[in-house]
């Protein structure tokens, strides 16, 4: 039996509450992936440059000690210099838009980001959903980011959305990994050295303090390389749009944190446009169905295929 079949043959196993544990598990990392880079530049003095680096070498340590306790493999490909690639300019995007956006607007605009992608992939790939939720989507996040005094700034909002075309691909390569631990970790690795790159451009601006470094470790260590693994086990027993769109949680955990432990404020057209946005993800979600590739025994698209 090759790696593939064993890893749905699991999750079938397992049973559909694993799936959505692990599902809720990945989605708080994700959440605290924003909290953690927007803290590190709302109350420490690191850098963009030096807080993606620290995150991408942890990532990559992390990943490596795991891939090695499974007896994992890394293995190099073009494919996966592609997806170092995105996970880099991801990870950089996401650093530099985040010095001057708000936790939950952040991660809104990355997400919607991210889903535009997987949902344009997923028809692509013949899967169905509802044309008027993606609309009120696109006409959510549009409010959202409409000139006003609570409108974040749309050099923020521009890099942010870049940050999530690049994770939405990083995602989707993913989905294709028979052995994504291994994979990961490969890619986490690779994109290294162009973090050290950007920290070489960028080496008059460097500042690094202690509880930067932290919070750029745990960004890297939990939040990106764990959560990260996590999700590309729940990835591959999802439709590409369904994938996507269940991330919707994601800016409402973080605009929650936010308030909690940041003290930001979420103006009312800001709360309302989110939560269309969010309302019309949710009517993705309920209405996509698999393309042909999606209609098997298992009623999921395995990786590969």
């Amino acid at each position: 039996m090759d790696a593939k079949n064993s890893a749905h043959d699991a999750g079938t196993a397992n049973g559909p509450m694993l799936v959505i544990a692990m599902t809720t598990l990945a989605m708080v990392a994700f959440a605290a992936n924003s909290l953690l880079t927007r803290a590190a530049f709302q109350t420490t003095a690191i850098d963009a440059a030096s807080f993606t680096a620290i995150r991408v070498i942890s990532g990559a340590l992390t990943l490596l000690i795991i891939a090695m306790l499974q007896g994992a493999k890394l293995r190099s490909s073009r494919t996966g210099w592609w997806s170092a690639v995105l996970l880099f300019t991801y990870v950089a995007a996401f650093s530099f838009a985040y010095r001057d956006i708000s936790t939950g607007a952040g991660a809104l605009v990355l997400f919607a980001s991210a889903q535009l992608l997987m949902i344009s992939y997923g028809y692509c790939k013949g899967e169905r959903t509802s044309s008027m939720g993606v609309l009120i989507a696109l006409g959510g996040i549009a409010a959202f980011l409409a000139p006003s005094a609570s409108a974040p700034s749309l050099a923020a909002a521009a890099l942010m959305a870049v940050a999530g075309f690049a994770w939405g691909g990083f995602s989707l390569m993913g989905r294709s990994s028979d052995s994504p631990i291994s994979n990961t970790a490969a890619s986490f690795l690779w994109a290294v050295p162009l973090a050290l790159i950007l920290m070489l451009v960028r080496r008059e601006q460097l500042s690094v303090d202690t509880w930067g470094m932290t919070y750029a470790v745990l960004s890297g260590s939990l939040a990106s390389a764990i959560g990260y693994a996590i999700w590309y086990w729940v990835r591959v027993r999802m439709t590409a749009i369904s994938a996507g769109a269940v991330q919707l949680s994601v800016p409402v955990l973080s605009a929650m944190l936010g308030v909690l432990i940041l003290s930001e404020e979420i103006s009312w057209i800001g709360g309302i446009s989110a939560l269309i946005t969010l309302g019309g993800v949710a009517w993705v979600t309920l209405t996509a169905k698999p393309g042909q590739q999606g209609r098997r025994s298992t009623g999921v698209e395995e990786p590969g295929r």
